[in-house]
């Protein structure tokens, strides 16, 4: 369970750190846009690291995941220096589309009249009645 909680720690470290690192130090015109880093996995090896990138406009999906891509170098020697870890995981970026599936279900429920509210209790409506189906 330790080893566990330490891997957590590094890889919220890892995503704190290399969105900085994404933010401040790389000048590419192709990083633009509304994204985030949704979350890092860092192997227990720590050789190697995925990366959840969400972008929201998806026209500027692919040029932002290609320009990191193109940068994993750099920011594999800044995330080295950053962090104080033997070696420097192996950057694997990965696109994340669950920001992008959310707006979309709240843009459905506005389009049908339902707010998120409505939906939740409709959803806690239809879970008690059911549990109190499976009682009697």
């Amino acid at each position: 369970m330790r080893e566990y909680q330490r891997i957590d720690r590094i890889s919220e470290e890892f995503r704190r750190d290399l969105d900085a690192i994404i933010r401040e130090e790389l000048n590419d015109p192709r990083i633009d846009g509304t994204w985030s880093i949704t979350r890092a996995e860092v192997t227990g090896d720590l050789r190697f690291a995925k990366v959840y990138i969400s972008v929201l406009e998806e026209d500027k999906r692919e040029p932002l995941m290609t320009a990191l891509k193109n940068a994993k170098g750099y920011l594999r020697r800044a995330m080295g220096r950053k962090m104080i870890i033997r070696t420097s995981p192996e950057l694997i970026f990965i696109s994340d589309k669950n920001i992008e599936y959310g707006v979309h279900i709240a843009k459905v429920l506005a389009e049908t009249g339902i707010s998120a509210e409505q939906a939740g209790e409709r959803d806690a409506d239809q879970d008690s009645a059911s549990g109190a189906e499976e009682k009697a």
